[in-house]
């Protein structure tokens, strides 16, 4: 069977994680955020267990020792990251939450610069740069100046939060065992189970427990088996194959996919803002991923 290409596995995680934003967006109101998260989870548990188990008693001697560290990366990946984003779908646009995930390649390269000093291009560092123009003009709703003064919309404060945590979970990625795939997925999503049960408890403690609608089931669904299941470990794939930096660039391909699935399924508007951001982002992973390749080179 012939080698798959990392970027067509990365484009097609970014497809499928703008399909989550759309999926989020859709539950709001039909299903709470926290009940969402434990639904996704417990079935992506429940449908990968027969198929990861045998690979995980194969591989649980280089589980063992770092089960704790592994079930980190579940909570914080996973769980808590989807409990915030699905969060801010309920405050803020389809739209405005994939360009804001574009920030996460950012994030994941000051990481990777500040504590292991990886080496970049400057066509990577310009390409950040003007990634970033395009997350704070969204994050911003084409008003700069509400960054000054920090009035940030609710959803866009919270999708920033969820970026620092996906952002740190795709950097420490690199220190996980050399297990199967389906093992990773299998610990981190039982440890996404584990975390979302806690969560959803809190929230039925405060009385905000939405049960689900027919469409709310159906975006549940959704979240299931492409982003949770299909999604996540295509990633990990990305990952292994050309680095953490370079994989989180093909993030920035989410906003793309995510503002015309958001035009044509939610019948959500395209701001000229959002045009220049997508352009921003677009130039960015462009730059950034050929500098990338020079300094392979």
């Amino acid at each position: 069977m012939p080698r798959v290409h990392p970027y067509l596995i990365l484009t097609t995680v970014a497809l499928l994680w703008a399909g989550n934003a759309i999926a989020g967006k859709m539950a709001a109101g039909h299903i709470s955020p926290m009940l969402l998260t434990l639904v996704r989870w417990f079935l992506a548990t429940l449908i990968v267990a027969p198929f990861a188990l045998p690979h995980v008693r194969r591989d649980w001697p280089l589980i063992r020792p770092r089960l704790v560290y592994l079930s980190l990366l579940g909570a914080v990946g996973f769980a808590s990251f989807n409990a915030i984003f699905y969060l801010a779908a309920n405050f803020t646009t389809a739209i405005n939450i994939t360009i804001e995930q574009s920030a996460m390649p950012l994030v994941v390269f000051l990481a990777n610069f500040i504590l292991f000093r990886t080496r970049v291009a400057w066509l990577q560092i310009v390409g950040f740069a003007v990634t970033l123009v395009g997350v704070a003009v969204t994050t911003a709703n084409g008003d700069l100046t509400t960054l000054l003064s920090l009035d940030l919309n609710r959803g866009d404060a919270l999708m920033m939060l969820a970026v620092l945590f996906y952002g740190g979970y795709t950097v420490a990625l690199r220190f996980k065992p050399p297990i199967h795939w389906l093992s990773t997925i299998f610990v981190l999503s039982f440890a996404s189970l584990a975390i979302s049960i806690v969560f959803a408890g809190i929230e039925l403690a405060l009385g905000l427990t939405r049960l689900p609608d027919l469409q709310g089931a159906a975006a549940a669904l959704y979240t299931v088996i492409f982003p949770s299941l299909i999604a996540q470990s295509l990633y990990i794939r990305g990952v292994e194959m050309i680095g953490p930096n370079r994989a989180n660039l093909f993030i920035n391909l989410v906003p793309v996919f995510g503002a015309l699935l958001a035009v044509v399924i939610v019948g959500e508007v395209l701001h000229p803002f959002h045009i220049v951001a997508l352009a921003c982002v677009l130039g960015g992973i462009t730059l950034a991923e050929r500098g990338a390749r020079r300094g392979l080179a």
